[in-house]
């Protein structure tokens, strides 16, 4: 049985992103990350809650071809991680309809706050909000069809934790949609083949890869292999 997901309270920003400038140190690393190995990576800097304007994205058909490319349908429960200010967030509330649920999250507070006000404002009633940790989602166990990371997964300062925890949240058949552009990851983006080699360390499968010029970028959907490995299994993917 799939968890509820009751609207949540924006809380306190835990923790930040690190810089673009090189990889963090394990002095920044928070307490909960330590068990899992760093990622042999630069991480971008968070610099815009919006990857581009709404409008231009909208002239392009994004949303409406990645939605369409996750088979996401009437009454699926979504969550949309990294959702800023709710590009995705409020056009997969309309596409999963009232019987559907979208669980929008980040870590940003600010982000999160105006996201609050413009679902109040549209009056989408299936939308919750939450606030992440850099190293854990917070998602509930069981509950989701698709999980939504798109133009953010660069962001992400502790990749290896973050999938671990991910795990649990998806449901039976649930999968990972994954939307980047192929650059180094200090330059807001990440290589393909890096991507799915941290996907893989923690235990998920590529079941998809789609280069998409329309989408100034490509599309990657994962689903979970047959074990999610301990994490002092896990090994940092090279980024060389």
């Amino acid at each position: 049985m799939r968890a509820s997901l009751p609207l949540f309270a924006v809380l306190p920003v835990l923790a930040l992103l690190a810089a673009c400038d090189g990889l963090v140190s394990s002095s920044d690393r928070p307490e909960s990350a330590i068990e899992f190995p760093q990622p042999d990576r630069p991480v971008s800097e968070v610099v815009s809650n919006q990857f581009s304007n709404e409008d231009a994205r909208d002239e392009r058909g994004e949303a409406q071809a990645v939605m369409d490319m996750a088979d996401i349908a009437e009454g699926m429960t979504v969550a949309d991680i990294g959702a800023g200010e709710g590009y995705y967030t409020v056009r997969l509330a309309t596409r999963v309809g009232e019987n559907g649920r979208v669980l929008a999250q980040d870590i940003d507070r600010e982000a999160l706050a105006r996201l609050g006000r413009r679902v109040e404002r549209e009056r989408l009633e299936n939308i919750s909000i939450k606030l992440g940790e850099p190293d854990d989602p917070q998602l509930p166990d069981d509950s989701f069809d698709r999980i939504f990371l798109v133009h953010m997964y660069h962001e992400v300062t502790e990749p290896y934790a973050f999938l671990w925890r991910m795990w649990p949240a998806l449901a039976e058949g649930g999968q990972i949609i994954v939307v980047d552009v192929d650059r180094p990851t200090n330059r807001h983006g990440i290589p393909p083949a890096l991507l799915f080699c941290e996907l893989e360390a923690v235990g998920y499968k590529l079941v998809e890869f789609v280069e998409r010029p329309d989408l100034r970028g490509y599309f990657a959907r994962f689903e979970r292999g047959e074990s999610r490995r301990d994490p002092a299994s896990i090994t940092a993917c090279s980024n060389g």
